[in-house]
């Protein structure tokens, strides 16, 4: 079976050969980017499926959320360029706009921040809980286990349909995930934990509780808190990547928001996803100085050779990263705060990064850096492990999976995600006896 297709303005008709079937697909305009053909009713018309493996060039929802133009390097949170979100923002300021469409005046600004500080605190119990994993365990296995644990401890808020319980789950998953993942931390190196403190900002907290000790005082660097503030703002969406995509994907069933968040950290736990900082950091020290530069990006080139540039490239962006200059900026910030401002390891990376943006081969392919080049890099300075890396991209990405999960609960025509198949299997065998099978 063939088919062929027919233009006409804002349509396209496509008729199956041979057979009496035809339908016209209507083209569905957004505010901005590109249309999109409405193809539901593809399959009760003329019996066929389109085939997308991995969904590259399928929308799966409608979302007024965050906006990527990959070709020219834009990411848009309601319409808010991130350029300017990270310079002039802040994190539970950015949390509010994605979570409620516009940004917010004194007043809600105020109450949203004092709502959200209220839930930082875990249930005592919780804080047991930490005691069933290995002092070993991946704190995103960790990660996983209390947020989904969270829904046992806080079902007075679960019921999807009530507007009340969805703004309750929003302020705990929020709050409680700074004290989710510091716990996890010092869960891992044996240290007590450390409560939050709701005097601090989110992300002064946030290193409070990762860094601070009941022996001594702990004085929380504003300097590196604000960068902390805007690794967070860089991390809070990204429109329908893995992981958001599973989120909605589990919401769709009606799972509560606890579970929901708890399927998205185990997407992003994947190193394709939340583990690239990590792998360009492993990078930079195979490399270990700008003289060996060449010759390793010479094995890049090489299809037989093994060597991977990370930090390059996206699955979105075919353009810098925007992301990446916010992140570069605040490299250089936090390594003159904390003395390493000749850090050898951000004198490889910029030189590295100097010689692939001029090395043709990288140009013609689109590879520029993204905001895993750098992120490393800061955290790396900051004292984090580089098994917290992922962690801290699930708390700053926790806001965007609430956001996306809440507007698709609201969202009227959404309907369980039930993906198709090209089915190319054994086609229908009659069971043989054991004794009988040759």
């Amino acid at each position: 079976m063939s088919a062929t297709a027919t233009k006409d303005g804002g349509s396209v008709t496509i008729t199956l050969n041979g057979t009496n079937k035809s339908l016209t697909i209507p083209l569905i305009d957004g505010t901005i980017g590109p249309s999109v053909f409405d193809i539901r009713k593809l399959y009760n018309e003329l019996g066929v499926f389109t085939y997308d493996p991995g969904y590259g060039g399928t929308a799966a929802c409608e979302s007024k959320i965050t906006y990527i133009d990959g070709d020219v390097g834009v990411l848009l949170h309601r319409g808010y360029p991130i350029e300017q979100l990270a310079e002039k923002s802040s994190f539970l300021e950015v949390s509010y706009l994605l979570l409620n469409g516009e940004l917010p005046d004194k007043a809600q600004k105020a109450e949203f921040e004092r709502g959200v500080m209220m839930h930082t605190m875990l249930h005592e119990q919780l804080r047991r809980f930490y005691d069933g994993f290995r002092r070993d365990a991946h704190p995103m296995a960790v990660m996983c286990g209390v947020v989904g644990a969270m829904s046992a401890f806080y079902h007075d808020s679960l019921d999807i349909n009530d507007p009340d319980h969805r703004r309750i789950s929003a302020f705990r998953l929020i709050a409680k995930m700074p004290t989710i993942a510091a716990w996890a931390y010092k869960y891992s190196i044996g240290q007590p934990f450390m409560y939050p403190r709701n005097d601090l900002s989110y992300a002064e907290n946030f290193l409070y509780m990762m860094n601070a000790v009941p022996a001594e005082d702990y004085k929380v660097s504003p300097v590196l808190a604000r960068a902390m503030d805007r690794i967070f703002i860089l991390h809070a969406d990204h429109e329908q990547n893995a992981s958001t995509s599973t989120v909605r994907l589990s919401g769709s069933t009606g799972a509560n928001p606890f579970a929901c968040i708890a399927a998205g950290i185990a997407s992003l736990w994947g190193p394709a996803h939340g583990g690239a900082n990590e792998a360009v950091l492993k990078m930079l020290a195979e490399i270990g100085h700008k003289d060996n530069i060449p010759a390793f990006l010479a094995g890049v080139k090489d299809k037989n050779g093994h060597n991977r540039l990370m930090g390059f490239g996206h699955r979105v962006y075919k353009n810098y990263d925007p992301r990446a200059k916010i992140m570069q900026a605040s490299c250089h910030e936090v390594l003159k705060e904390l003395g390493h401002q000749d850090d050898p390891l951000l004198e490889l990376a910029m030189e590295l990064e100097k010689i692939a943006l001029h090395d043709e081969y990288f140009v013609s392919r689109k590879l520029y850096p993204n905001v895993d080049f750098y992120s490393g890099i800061i955290l790396k300075a900051m004292g984090f492990p580089t098994s917290m890396f992922t962690v801290l991209f699930a708390v700053a990405r926790t806001v965007g999976w609430i956001s996306q999960w809440k507007e698709m609960i609201e969202d009227p025509s959404q309907r369980i995600g039930r993906p198709r198949q090209v089915y190319t299997g054994a086609t229908q065998r009659d069971y043989i006896a054991l004794d009988k099978r040759a």
